[in-house]
C-alpha cells in the first residue's frame, strides 16, 4: 500500500493526503483511519488514479461531502477519492452543466440568482452533486430525476459515456448509478424553467426556516436515516415508539425529529450503527415494517 501511495504521489494526479482520520470528511463526524485521500485534478488524472489502483489491487471509492456515508471505526485499508476538483459549472439559458464535485446546495442558490426554478428542493442537501444524482437526492416531493436531462460517467473500462434520462432508472433515494457502483458520475447537465428570482428566493428563505425550526441542525447528522415507508413517516412511527432522545454512547434519536440520528457527545460510528439497527429492529416489531436505511455503511465487512 505504501508503494502504491509513493507512485500515487509521483503522478502529478493532484493532492494525495495520508493517514487522515474520517471524521473530518463525513456529516457525522465519526469514522476511522483513511490510509489515504486522493484528489485528482481532472478527469483524465482520475482515470490514471483508477489505472494505478486496478494495477496494485488496491480498493478505492468515491467519496463526495461524506453526508450520506456511515464509514466504521476501522482504518479503512484502501484509496478514497475526492472529485472537489471537478468543480465547473457553466450556465446555458436554462440548462446547467456542471461537474460531479460541486456542491448541489450552491449550484441552488447560482441557479435562483438566475431566476431559474426547480432546484430549490436541493438548497438544504449538503451533498456534491455527482453524490445528490448517485444516490437521487431530493426533499419537498422533488428530486434530481425531475430536472437530471443527462449524466457523463466514467465506466467500469474507464471509457467516458453519456447517460440519458431514462437509462439512468432514476426512483426514490435510487438510481442507475447507486446499483452501478463501478459507474463514476463525471458531469451532468440539469435543466430547469425561467421563474421569477423573488419567488424562488422565497420558497429557499421559507424553506430554510423550516428545517432550522424542524431538523437538529446544530449536531453532526447524516440527514434522515431511513426512507419513507409508502403512505407512511418513518419519523412518525419511531416517535410514536417513543424513541426520541434514546442515546446509545455519544449517539442520539434527535428529540427534535424522530429520523434524525445525531451524534450528540463524540458518538463512535458504532454508537451510531448499534442506535439504527436498534431503531429498525423496534419499528418492525411494532408495525411489521422494514425501515430501508438512507446511509450507506462503508468498510464494516
Amino acid at each position: 500500500m505504501n508503494e502504491v501511495i509513493k507512485e500515487l504521489e509521483k503522478s502529478n494526479i493532484g493532492k494525495v493526503e495520508k493517514d487522515v482520520f474520517l471524521s473530518k470528511y463525513t456529516t457525522y463526524k465519526t469514522g476511522g483511519l483513511a490510509k489515504c485521500i486522493v484528489y485528482p485534478k481532472e478527469v483524465e488524472a482520475l482515470i490514471q488514479t483508477i489505472k494505478i489502483l486496478k494495477r496494485n489491487n488496491i480498493r478505492y471509492k468515491i467519496l463526495g461531502n461524506g453526508s450520506n456515508l456511515l464509514f466504521s471505526d476501522k482504518v479503512y485499508e484502501g484509496v478514497l477519492i475526492k472529485l472537489s476538483e471537478l468543480d465547473k459549472v457553466e450556465f446555458v439559458n436554462n440548462k446547467i452543466y456542471v461537474e460531479a464535485g460541486f456542491p448541489i446546495i450552491k449550484l441552488s442558490h447560482l441557479a435562483a440568482k438566475r431566476s431559474l426554478t426547480g432546484l430549490e428542493f436541493a438548497s438544504g442537501i449538503p451533498g456534491t452533486v455527482g453524490g445528490a444524482v448517485f444516490m437521487n437526492a431530493g426533499a419537498y416531493k422533488s428530486d434530481m430525476g425531475y430536472i437530471t436531462r443527462e449524466v457523463t460517467v466514467l465506466t467500469p473500462d474507464l471509457k467516458i459515456i453519456t447517460l440519458e434520462n431514462k437509462e439512468m432508472n432514476f426512483h426514490y433515494r435510487t438510481s442507475f448509478l447507486k446499483t452501478h457502483p463501478d459507474y463514476i458520475c463525471l458531469s451532468v447537465m440539469i435543466r430547469l424553467e425561467k421563474g421569477n428570482k423573488s419567488a424562488i428566493e422565497k420558497v429557499i428563505k421559507d424553506r430554510r426556516k423550516r428545517r432550522i425550526a424542524s431538523q437538529p441542525l446544530e449536531y453532526p447528522s447524516a440527514g434522515s436515516v431511513f426512507r419513507n415507508p409508502k403512505d407512511m413517516f418513518a419519523g412518525q412511527l419511531i416517535e410514536e415508539l417513543g424513541l426520541k432522545g434514546l442515546k446509545k454512547g455519544g449517539a442520539m434519536v434527535s428529540d427534535k425529529h424522530a429520523n434524525f440520528i445525531i451524534n450528540k457527545d463524540n458518538a463512535s460510528s458504532k454508537d451510531i450503527k448499534e442506535l439504527i439497527d436498534y431503531v429498525k429492529e423496534k419499528v418492525k416489531e411494532k408495525y411489521k415494517v422494514e425501515l430501508k436505511v438512507e446511509q450507506e455503511f462503508v468498510n464494516w465487512e
